[in-house]
């Protein structure tokens, strides 16, 4: 990593991601939700245990976030990334495209009232976004499109319940503009990362549209194919 990048640290009273200096020459944590994905990574990485411990540590941002805390507790890490399949919004993110999360929000994350939904912000109890490490987050979707896969950069959202209709895309989409993913751990896995002062990253790969449920449509194998292809680039860029 640069020098630039060393200099920065998480304020977690802050919306700001950055690097802190300790993480220099410290393993990289990924988390994943289930084994297929798990493998995925690992076959991209090429077993470097060294560098990188991938953990699969439950669906859900709940199950996330106490995995990923309880590995953050047993060792030394620089980096935390939250990596798996998700859902693409429509004209954000194609199936077997990749979105490198520019933030993690927690989109369902709050209260419903007769006129709409209200964030967790709004309410006054906390923070649905969290900001991912924006150095290294450039610096991987540069990569990743150099190697000629497809790749954007947008918003990431968490939920506990995946989208199964049109109108609650639509209404999601609605809530976080330029919303490209849907995934189901980032927030949680976000969450335990800031509370150590780690920077964390999401990385998705698309495996079907974000709304109605159809799992005739999902391309689940050729989402995976495209994540390890994606940890075979991550090996190399984020050192």
């Amino acid at each position: 990593m640069n020098g630039e990048a060393q200099s920065e640290h998480i304020d977690p009273q802050r919306d700001v991601a950055v690097v802190p200096e300790r993480s220099e020459g410290l393993r990289t944590l990924v988390v994943t939700s289930v084994e297929a994905e798990q493998e995925a990574v690992l076959r991209g990485l090429g077993g470097d245990a060294a560098r990188f411990r991938v953990l699969a540590a439950g669906v859900g941002p709940a199950a996330a976030a106490a995995g990923t805390a309880a590995a953050l507790m047993s060792g030394e890490y620089g980096l935390v990334i939250n990596a798996g399949v998700a859902g693409g919004f429509a004209g954000q993110a194609e199936v077997g495209s990749l979105v490198v999360a520019s933030e993690i929000v927690a989109a369902d994350l709050g209260a419903e009232s007769p006129e709409r939904f209200i964030s967790v912000d709004e309410l006054g109890l906390g923070e649905a976004r969290i900001a991912v490490d924006r150095l290294r987050s450039a610096r991987l979707a540069k990569a990743l499109l150099a190697a000629g896969l497809p790749v954007r950069s947008g918003p990431v959202l968490t939920v506990s319940t995946a989208t199964g209709t049109a109108e609650t895309a639509v209404q999601r989409a609605a809530r976080v503009p330029g919303a490209a993913a849907e995934g189901m751990e980032g927030y949680g896995v976000a969450v335990a990362a800031r509370l150590l002062g780690i920077p964390v990253l999401e990385i998705r790969a698309i495996s079907n549209r974000v709304g109605r449920r159809d799992r005739s449509a999902w391309r689940i194998p050729e989402a995976l194919g495209v994540l390890e292809k994606a940890f075979s680039i991550i090996a190399e860029v984020l050192v």
